[in-house]
């Protein structure tokens, strides 16, 4: 049912999406079965980062350990890889469950975590799963929408998933007056449970997913499990290079600058944690206008202009928020997550519509692997750069400088996809 003026009930709560475009009513149950899962991935995210202070007394990390501490629990992402591999050839909807409730449960037991070992064993399987979900939820609502609202619909999941920052956010102003500190906000992680049973009957398998099953069921079933990925990386290998180097590159800046932010805030300011909840609550439901913002410009004027301008008002962005000071540091802050969050849906935009059905989950699942090793790589080089630079802020500021080689790789090496069909784009190529 195509019907113009239809929104449904959740959307009012959702302002931040603005004016959305002309969508069935299978595309708006679909954006918000996915999106409110997502926004768990990110409330547990946004839990590490904000809880680092309190999580490095309880469980006595040394100071020059935690940009290291970080790349070990940033590093589960590369198992999402292996998920969206299975995405591939099992389906869209069923591997999103499985991470749901994976990703579910490991944020609950992070709780009784009680050394830093096994924090970070929890964190990192956690983060695996819950990178995965995500990455299937923009393949799908790649797949479902149409090409002239695929850029708003990513821009719009993405905008609903950051609302779980904001929870975190708000939690954490509560973080000591609550039993057990940070301990309790993770076990509140465990609110998707309550939805997986209603989640499972209403969402539908994408119909491009079994279109491809219709036509080429034998063969995937008879592709190795490794299958997919090989093919994209066989059949695709300059797009897939210039998106895993662009992912890479914003990762090696994204990660620090976002991870140590409330810390600096604190430690070089002053902040308290009510403080900090405070802007970052506040300052998201400003910042994460960027998604919708990002996906409708991206739409009209084309992925590779509006990719390149937001990752170079990122990093540039980013340093100046860890050279400022006063009223300055709330204004930086919602501009760099403004622009963080714009760079991030072209991205994923690029990441599902540059490659055929048979491979698209797994395409994302590289280059969330690509964008989560600079990560890895951007935390270790903080530790590694803390004493020749004197301070992690100014390690984060050189890795920003490395950030801006993402829009010229966008600009120089990627083929325009907005406005195109997917088959356009990318030819089906299962054997």
């Amino acid at each position: 049912m195509n019907d113009a003026s239809y929104r449904p009930g959740w959307y009012r709560l959702t302002w931040f999406l603005g004016r959305p475009p002309p969508l069935t009513q299978r595309q708006w149950r679909v954006l918000g079965l996915v999106a409110i899962v997502s926004l768990f991935e990110q409330y547990d995210l946004y839990l590490f980062a904000l809880n680092l202070k309190q999580i490095q007394a309880d469980l006595a990390i040394a100071e020059q350990n935690l940009g290291l501490f970080g790349a070990l629990v940033r590093g589960g992402a590369l198992l999402a890889v292996f998920v969206t591999v299975a995405a591939d050839r099992l389906g869209r909807r069923r591997l999103l469950l499985i991470t749901v409730i994976a990703y579910t449960l490991l944020t609950g037991a992070t709780a009784f975590a009680q050394d830093a070992v096994s924090f970070v064993t929890l964190q990192f399987l956690a983060r695996g799963f819950a990178t995965a979900e995500v990455l299937i939820a923009a393949v799908v609502i790649c797949e479902e929408f149409a090409p002239e609202h695929r850029g708003w619909g990513i821009g719009a999941l993405g905008a609903i998933q950051a609302c779980g920052a904001g929870l975190a956010a708000l939690m954490f102003g509560l973080v000591d007056v609550l039993p057990y500190g940070w301990r309790a906000l993770y076990v509140i992680g465990l609110g998707p449970l309550l939805l997986v049973a209603w989640w499972r009957r209403s969402l539908p398998e994408t119909e491009r997913f079994v279109s491809l099953q219709r036509e080429h069921g034998e063969a995937l079933r008879s592709t190795p499990a490794l299958g997919p990925l090989l093919a994209l990386v066989r059949n695709h290998p300059g797009r897939f290079t210039a998106l895993a180097g662009a992912a890479f590159v914003v990762g090696l800046a994204a990660a620090p600058a976002t991870f140590f932010a409330p810390k600096y805030l604190q430690d070089v300011h002053g902040w308290s944690p009510a403080g900090v909840a405070i802007v970052i609550f506040g300052g998201g439901a400003l910042g994460i206008i960027g998604n919708p913002v990002a996906g409708w410009l991206s739409d009209r004027h084309g992925r590779r202009p509006i990719g390149a301008l937001f990752s170079v008002a990122f990093a540039m962005l980013a340093m100046a928020f860890y050279a400022a000071s006063g009223l300055l540091l709330p204004l930086l802050w919602v501009c760099k997550l403004f622009a963080f969050m714009g760079s991030e849906v072209t991205l994923t935009a690029f990441g599902a519509e540059l490659f055929p059905t048979s491979q698209r989950s797994s395409a994302s699942g590289l280059r969330s692997a690509a964008s989560n090793t600079g990560g890895v790589a951007g935390l270790v080089l903080v530790s590694l750069l803390f004493g020749g630079l004197g301070s992690t802020w100014a390690a984060i500021t050189a890795l920003c400088l490395i950030a801006l080689l993402a829009p010229m790789i966008i600009l120089a090496a990627f083929p325009e996809t907005a406005g195109r069909t997917l088959e356009e784009i990318a030819p089906e190529d299962v054997a």
